[in-house]
């Protein structure tokens, strides 16, 4: 899958955690795609493989009905093994080249960045797209710096691949990261962590959009 920057207006990242008791993952993931994320990315900390494996081909599917990219977060081997649109890893996982050697040339190989020699490494190895954060203080990584914003902006100027931050957004802060370069925001409890997960996917959308489009 060709990735267009575009698609990384809005990134949802799933969390479990905020699921209410009537709610499946499915469930709540279908109510952000209708409400307009525009990348997706399966998060799973303590899933045993083989039912990641059957959660990962069905949300994969639901995404491909919105044409909407699907990437695991960090396994690389599920990744593969279920074809996924692609993988998003970290500074801790696997290094962004053996990554790319392993899902190949046309899947989307996404990878977390802090620091403008990171992005950089990144980028040469093979890597689409940046995450870039913790933007904002968050509570979803206990062990998660805080990435001033000018740094932020030198990674997005120091790169010739997309750049989204992560970290600590909300709808409320996300106006505070225009003319930074990014090209969207990845999110966790602003579209997962609502009541109305729909409306409030379509309400910082909205706010995202006007965020990267004002200079």
């Amino acid at each position: 899958m060709k990735l267009d920057k575009k698609d990384l207006l809005l990134y949802a990242v799933t969390d479990r955690h905020w699921l209410a008791k009537d709610e499946t993952l499915y469930s709540v993931v279908e109510k952000a795609l209708k409400g307009g994320a525009t990348f997706m990315q399966l998060r799973e900390k303590n899933l045993e493989e083989e039912a990641f494996i059957e959660e990962a081909r069905e949300i994969k599917a639901l995404c491909a009905r919105y044409t909407v990219p699907f990437v695991i977060n960090d396994n690389v081997d599920i990744a593969v093994s279920m074809d996924a649109d692609g993988v998003h890893v970290g500074q801790s996982d696997m290094e962004a080249g053996d990554v790319r050697a392993k899902i190949g040339p046309d899947k989307i190989l996404g990878v977390s960045a802090h620091t403008v020699e990171q992005a950089k490494l990144a980028e040469a190895q093979g890597a689409d797209y940046l995450g870039v954060g913790a933007v904002f203080p968050t509570g979803s990584k206990d062990d998660a710096d805080e990435v001033p914003h000018d740094t932020l902006r030198a990674i997005c100027d120091g790169v010739n691949i997309p750049v989204i931050a992560i970290g600590g957004i909300t709808e409320e802060n996300t106006p505070e990261l225009s003319g930074s370069g990014i090209c969207g925001i990845a999110v966790i409890s602003a579209i997962f962590g609502q009541k109305d997960i729909e409306k409030a996917t379509m309400r910082l959308r909205a706010v995202t959009k006007e965020m990267v489009e004002k200079k």
